[in-house]
């Protein structure tokens, strides 16, 4: 049984140039193709089809877009990201609407047609680059979230209540304590969180804690 491709691309020549190489393939085949959103909006999800290769910055729309609408109606379809970006925000906001996989324009062939079959299989291909990218992005929250840890329950908590916009003495008052322990205490929030002041302290406290 042949892997049934979509592919959502607004440059035509790449579109039919994909097309032709994965018709070529005996265990896969194009059953669409869209040369804008609306269109693959439309009827994708009629044709339900196992891979979906899917352009970013389409003339009417984002990718990304179609796949936050469309991927409950298509919980079986894979899509993989087929684009020229490599910026952090668009590779992230991809996965998070659902994206398997994510490839740059002028990989190989032999590339798209592996990957292409990896995502059938279950798996989440990536260029290179895309993948080195997430990996430095998880590994820098995971020694974001290990400073953290390293807070004791009460630099926690006045972490916690510095966010809330609470002064010093507020602080102090609130936790039974003098002004001069709630500034030791960060002071020791502000080095174990390697960060300069207040502001910067609470960034990092909001952003570890979701």
């Amino acid at each position: 049984m042949s892997i049934s491709i979509a592919i959502v691309e607004d440059e035509k020549n790449y579109n039919n140039a994909l097309k032709k190489v994965i018709d070529y393939q005996i265990d896969m085949k194009v059953v669409a193709q869209f040369f804008d959103g609306s269109a693959a909006l439309l009827k994708l999800s009629d044709i339900s089809p196992d891979v979906v290769m899917m352009d970013i910055q389409l003339q009417d729309m984002l990718g990304i877009d179609i796949i936050g609408k469309l991927k409950k109606n298509l919980p079986n379809t894979n899509f993989i990201m087929c684009t020229s970006f490599e910026d952090d925000e668009m590779i992230f906001n991809s996965l998070k609407a659902g994206a398997m996989g994510y490839l740059i324009k002028g990989e190989s062939m032999d590339k798209i047609l592996s990957s292409i079959r990896d995502v059938y299989n279950g798996g989440a291909p990536m260029s290179f680059s895309i993948a080195r990218r997430v990996l430095n992005h998880f590994e820098k929250k995971s020694i974001e979230v290990k400073d953290f840890e390293k807070l004791t329950k009460r630099e926690t908590e006045i972490v916690q209540l510095l966010s809330q916009g609470l002064l010093y003495k507020e602080i102090a008052d609130k936790i039974f304590v003098s002004i001069d322990t709630v500034k030791k205490h960060v002071g020791n929030i502000y080095r174990k969180l390697q960060v300069g002041n207040k502001v910067e302290a609470i960034n990092k406290f909001n952003n570890l804690k979701y």
